[in-house]
């Protein structure tokens, strides 16, 4: 692993912004970013990823490979979920239902992860296909379809008049419309329509990034100041070795069907993170008997911040390697 990478991430001003935010929750500051700010941060960042990934695509062509890349992180998020419930389920004492949440949050992905990945390949001068932003968009449904099939048998007789995925919810979730919207918009007007936001889409965004990520760590560090009685050894261990697994798996992946470089690092980040978003909000309506407290921890608390300082250097490692 670049050990210069993993340095220049740590120390790099969104992950120290998040550190801020971890150590002013747990000191009990009253600090706090508004929630419409906050969701606002959030469009934005998933505006400017999805419209920059299109515009790049635009420029790279639009065929074969956007398909196969699409078509293997679909897969990847299907595939990931029964991986992850059977080491839940094999190392620690959550049932099937907890299990199985979980389990849907590592199928799926961080966006912000992606955008601090594409941040570090960028520092790095490492090249990478915009393409990999449809890959990040096609892995949030399967991973719910996955984890709703694993959680069928560990409900009660009476649930399953409750057991139906929430697929319109789901597909039409806010950041995944938006991400796979700014996507189609980016491809359809190119490198003319980026010239013409560029003030907006490019100058802004490290330091909203940062914001944002400030936000992060603020809501992480009360979630762990809840639940740190509720997070076993066992649990805790899933949450940091259960990233550099799927990471690793991506990242073979990424080399099977011919990704550069920076294509398997992404690869290997989007296989590597947990969902905190878009997953949560599908398993309070398709799970309700799942705990929060655990699943929103765990990719928030603690594989996020490890993708956002260890992670990401050691898939670039990986990357590397590979290719």
């Amino acid at each position: 692993m670049d050990w210069g990478i993993a340095v220049q991430n740590l120390v790099s001003p969104p992950v120290l912004f998040f550190a801020l935010g971890l150590a002013a929750a747990m000191a009990k500051s009253d600090l706090a970013v508004p929630e419409a700010v906050a969701k606002a941060l959030s469009l934005y960042l998933m505006l400017a990823i999805g419209f920059k990934g299109g515009v790049a695509a635009a420029g790279h062509g639009f065929g074969f490979d956007i398909v196969l890349i699409i078509g293997a992180a679909a897969l990847l998020s299907f595939c990931l979920p029964p991986l992850a419930f059977a080491l839940l389920r094999i190392t620690t004492k959550l049932g099937q239902i907890d299990a199985a949440a979980i389990a849907a949050h590592y199928g799926s992905i961080s966006i912000v992860t992606f955008i601090a990945a594409t941040a570090a390949l960028d520092a790095a001068g490492i090249d990478y296909p915009g393409t990999m932003v449809a890959a990040a968009a096609a892995m949030e449904v399967p991973a719910i379809a996955c984890a709703l099939l694993l959680a069928r048998r560990g409900r009660s007789g009476d649930g399953e008049s409750r057991g139906h995925a929430p697929w319109r919810e789901v597909a039409l979730n806010g950041s995944v419309v938006l991400l796979i919207g700014a996507f189609i918009v980016g491809l359809s007007t190119g490198e003319t329509g980026y010239k013409d936001i560029a003030p907006f889409i490019s100058d802004p965004f490290k330091g909203v990034l940062c914001l944002f990520l400030l936000d992060m760590g603020l809501v992480a560090g009360r979630e762990l100041r809840q639940v740190r009685k509720t997070l076993t050894p066992a649990l805790l261990g899933f949450g940091l070795y259960m990233p550099p697994l799927g990471g690793v798996i991506g990242g073979l992946t990424g080399a099977v069907i011919g990704l550069n470089t920076g294509g398997i690092a992404l690869l290997c980040v989007l296989t590597a993170s947990a969902s905190y978003i878009a997953v949560p909000a599908a398993m309070r309506l398709a799970l309700p008997e799942a705990k929060p407290s655990l699943y929103l921890t765990l990719s928030l608390a603690v594989t996020f911040p490890f993708n956002l300082t260890v992670g990401i250097p050691f898939y670039i490692a990986i990357a590397n390697w590979l290719s």
